[in-house]
């Protein structure tokens, strides 16, 4: 696991090894790159990673504008532990079952 407050250190840590993650999880509201910016980016490098985007209110993002972005699960803040974990492994049940229909 990896964490960082940046999003430019966070892309700069997934372009040096992007298949060394299984998962990212970030924030819409980040200074520097926004969630969707780092989401693109991310994607342009490994269109296969799924991607856990939280927002509290935000009227640049939503869900429907995460999935068409790619983003695999969309949790408005405050979001409870279950809440995510419950994103966390649907995301990667989702992505497991993406590569196995991918590789038959």
């Amino acid at each position: 696991v990896d964490a960082t407050t940046s999003s430019k250190k966070a892309l700069e840590l997934f372009r040096a090894n992007p298949d060394e993650y299984d998962l990212v999880i970030t924030d819409q509201t980040m200074p520097e790159l926004t969630g969707e910016t780092l989401c693109r980016e991310i994607l342009s490098i490994r269109q296969d990673i799924p991607i856990i985007m939280c927002s509290g209110y935000s009227t640049k993002m939503d869900s429907e504008k995460a999935q068409k972005l790619g983003i695999t699960s969309f949790l408005m803040k405050p979001a409870s532990r279950n809440e995510l974990a419950a994103a966390i492994r649907e995301s990667i049940d989702a992505n497991k079952q993406l590569s196995s229909r991918s590789n038959s």
